[in-house]
């Protein structure tokens, strides 16, 4: 069987990197707009009616109005956007959270595909909360350090303008440094990470920006009495192992007292070009630390909302990822 894809954002970068996923499936027909027509209303309605999935990677008030486009009872439709991220009538699409939640992305046509830094955030704190080991009452402090390819084509552009990256002894060009943005403390990740792990108070969440195309890496402080019991950093990682056991992708790695890693640094590149997460436990047993790498356009994108359609259709979820 051929399924029917429109990817309305066509040009956009996790619209070109979903098509890009697809290109090389032969159970996939992807329609496009003739570009003149990508802002018309009407083709576009058209367009999402007649697919049997529609990815949608526009900003915001867009996507809903797509979204809204949509009368065809039998058309899935995946946003890529943060406008249904904590709406209740849309599934939630990480699905090694739970049955729960994979079952809702296989029986809805709605699916919201998560963010990338809460992704990160999420696949690390959820587990510990369904375990009642994390009460959801704890306050949470949560940083990510990521590349600059999230930001959109105009980032992207600004960061690889020539000389923008170039270092020099004793001046270095303000890109090629590490950059804290969102430091008013509302980034727009922020409610779904706390109504999906269901959180009774707003974490604290600070991103870096990182002179590097795409790779993320997001930590989350914990410390020995944040827990309903006595836990060590090994119980931790014991608990997410568990939980993870039976994921095509995510892959929590043995606790090390004293991680070697890259020369004694974490490589936040090293899912680039996947659709895995890698997730470790640092620490010791008054303070520990959950962190979790992700390729940003994959896991945290364009190979996210692949999965989601994946498992909609009823699929093996690991094609063309």
């Amino acid at each position: 069987m051929t399924f029917r894809v429109f990817v309305d954002g066509q040009e956009g970068t996790t619209g070109l990197q979903i098509q890009e996923r697809l290109a090389k499936r032969d159970d996939v027909d992807v329609i496009s707009i003739d570009p003149a027509l990508r802002k018309d209303i009407k083709e576009r309605q058209k367009l999402i009616n007649e697919s049997d999935v529609t990815f949608l990677c526009l900003p915001d008030v867009a996507a809903k109005e797509s979204a809204s486009l949509c009368t065809n009872p039998k058309t899935r439709i995946i946003d890529a956007s943060t406008a249904h991220r904590t709406n209740p009538n849309w599934a939630y699409g990480l699905p090694e959270l739970s049955k729960v939640h994979r079952e809702a992305i296989q029986k809805n046509t709605r699916i919201a595909n998560p963010g990338c830094h809460a992704t990160g955030f999420i696949l690390g704190v959820y587990p510990l909360i369904a375990a009642h080991i994390l009460p959801t009452s704890a306050r949470l402090a949560s940083y990510s350090v990521t590349g600059y390819s999230g930001g959109g084509k105009k980032m992207i552009a600004a960061y690889e303008a020539e000389g923008s990256q170039i270092s020099h002894p004793g001046l270095s060009p303000r890109l090629f440094a590490a950059r804290p943005y969102a430091l008013a403390l509302q980034h727009k990740h922020i409610p779904e990470m706390q109504r999906t792990c269901g959180l009774e108070h707003v974490p604290l969440f600070n991103p870096v920006l990182g002179p590097f195309y795409k790779g993320m890496a997001v930590s989350v402080a914990l410390f020995s009495d944040s827990f309903t019991q006595k836990m060590t950093p090994l119980d931790l990682q014991e608990i997410l192992a568990a939980h993870y056991a039976e994921s095509n992708f995510i892959e929590v790695q043995p606790y090390e007292a004293n991680p070697i890693l890259d020369g004694g640094c974490l490589d936040c590149t090293v899912c680039n070009g996947t659709n895995r997460a890698r997730i470790y436990v640092f620490g010791n047993e008054e303070n520990m630390q959950v962190t979790t790498v992700i390729d940003n356009l994959g896991k945290g994108a364009s190979g996210a909302a692949v999965q989601n359609m994946n498992i909609a259709l009823g699929l093996d979820e690991t094609i063309s990822l």
